[in-house]
């Protein structure tokens, strides 16, 4: 879990980034994002949403899962960016560990948060088919 002074604190933060940020759709999650000038740290929050799965216990796994993999990204985050991810699929708890560090840097170096692309893993994503 990263620490309190990465997270946002309000839920009018969050609407702040889903209706004035910019956003990058993959197939899995959605992450929208925009700078914040006004903080000298990046601020994160995952949604995930009830449509996803009705299970509180599952929803909270995902989210957690998603902290931690963001969590071992955040020193590469040099600008104080108020960062949304949106779950869509509840297909990314079949994911491996690596895997979905792959689809989370790939998210954000397309969104040029990150500046270096991503370690790829030793085999392909789910969802990035070459035939």
């Amino acid at each position: 879990m990263i620490s309190r002074q990465y997270r946002f604190h309000s839920y009018n933060s969050v609407q702040r980034v889903y209706q004035r940020g910019n956003r990058v759709r993959g197939l899995l999650i959605s992450l929208q994002y925009m700078t914040n000038e006004r903080r000298q740290t990046p601020r994160l929050a995952v949604v995930v949403s009830r449509k996803v799965n009705k299970s509180a216990v599952k929803r909270n796994r995902i989210r957690r899962r998603l902290y931690e993999v963001i969590r071992s990204c955040q020193t590469q985050i040099d600008k104080p960016y108020d960062i949304v991810f949106t779950v869509y699929n509840e297909d990314i708890n079949k994911l491996s560990e690596a895997e979905l560090t792959k689809l989370v840097g790939d998210q954000l170096f397309s969104a040029h948060i990150l500046t270096k692309q991503p370690q790829t893993a030793h085999h392909d994503i789910v969802g990035s088919k070459d035939s």
